[in-house]
């Protein structure tokens, strides 16, 4: 990677687009979306993206001073873009088959300090200033359930 890591800008607030209805016009507009959002994010940063077969990135989410894991969520080249463009943080849902910005429901707001890829172009990591918690549960971390038990080394 080179240790370049991407920052974002503070320009503003993304608002979050309505997500198509139906698997094939849901398809079909994800497809026009990635096509066309490649025009809009830099294009080193897109050439260097190794995307799913649905185009999207997983992005790691942590709190920027403490490198507390916070979340993992997905991405495509638009989520990126407006991330990059805006510092809020915005995924793709897999689920909805939309975009949203963290928090711009729940209040639990991502301000992004540092964006980078990792050598391989990816996975994508988010250093966020998170406001309030970064789960749907309610809690600080998506990764505050049970742990798991591993046997001794």
């Amino acid at each position: 990677m080179g240790g370049r890591p991407f920052r974002s800008g503070r320009a503003g607030r993304s608002g979050v687009a309505d997500g198509p209805s139906g698997g094939d016009a849901r398809a079909a507009a994800r497809s026009r979306l990635r096509h066309n959002c490649r025009m809009s994010l830099d294009p080193a940063i897109a050439a260097r993206l190794k995307r799913t077969a649905d185009g999207l990135v997983p992005a790691i989410v942590q709190q920027y001073d403490t490198g507390e894991v916070l979340m993992l969520a997905w991405m495509d080249d638009e989520a990126l873009h407006r991330t990059l463009t805006t510092g809020r943080a915005t995924y793709w849902s897999r689920s909805r088959g939309s975009y949203w910005v963290k928090g711009d429901t729940s209040g639990h707001v991502q301000h992004v300090r540092s964006a980078a890829l990792d050598c391989d172009g990816d996975t994508i990591l988010l250093k966020v200033d998170q406001v309030g918690a970064a789960c749907h549960t309610g809690d600080r971390t998506c990764f505050d359930a049970d742990e798991l038990t591993v046997a001794p080394a």
